[in-house]
């Protein structure tokens, strides 16, 4: 999503600093039949982190997607809302082809690639889409869209480089994914350490930065 708010870079580490943490965790979503869409969710290759028959009539199914810090819960007894409701259930990739295509593999019926006529965010409904990637394949200008067996709708969007200021969680799924990131930073760091001439006391500072900004998709520290 676009943050059109601008602030200074100040304000926005005060307001940080100051507010506690507010992490998004968990989105419930409405279903009709749990074992449906526990196939359907688990055929996308998403990771089921628990099933709990709690009692007659309640019953907690949790799902992440792959790499996402935020989960989905449906079941039993969890929500009042109608099945297939919910609407603008928002993902995010870094490639919106490769994303499509696996979705596709998983079993998704999956919409082709889109963007909104204005270029900002998608309209309700599916109004102002026009086919094909958002014009020069801008970050956050690309979408495709599909539903679980209930209709709720899920979109995602392609975000190759983040806004300014744009705080996100640094998650690695794997040892060899962090291993890979720290090789990385790593040889930049090594780089960056020629260019000042002497070695950087604050390395560990440095290493953050660079693995937080590499994940966010933002410009990398010298």
């Amino acid at each position: 999503m676009v943050d059109t708010t601008m602030r200074t870079a100040a304000a926005d580490a005060a307001t940080r600093d100051e507010a506690p943490a507010l992490k998004l965790e968990v989105v419930v979503i409405p279903v009709s039949d749990v074992e449906r869409a526990k196939a359907f969710y688990a055929g996308l290759g998403w990771t089921l982190d628990t099933d709990l028959h709690v009692a007659d009539g309640f019953r907690v199914v949790e799902f992440t997607p792959p790499g996402s810090p935020a989960s989905i819960i449906f079941g039993d007894g969890v929500t009042e809302a109608a099945p297939g409701s919910s609407r603008g259930l928002q993902l995010v990739a870094s490639d919106i082809g490769a994303a499509r295509a696996a979705l596709l593999e998983g079993g998704a019926a999956v919409s082709e690639v889109f963007h909104d006529e204005t270029g900002i965010f998608h309209h309700a409904a599916g109004a102002a889409r026009v086919p094909g990637p958002g014009t020069g394949r801008p970050s956050y200008g690309s979408w495709v869209a599909f539903a679980d067996p209930d209709g709720n709708e899920w979109l995602v969007q392609e975000v190759t480089t983040r806004h300014p200021g744009r705080i996100v969680q640094t998650r690695y799924d794997s040892v060899a994914e962090l291993a890979a990131a720290l090789r990385a930073a790593a040889a930049a760091h090594g780089e960056h350490e020629t260019r000042i001439g002497h070695e950087d006391p604050d390395w560990p500072d440095w290493y953050a930065e660079y693995l937080v900004r590499a994940a966010a998709g933002q410009e990398l520290p010298e």
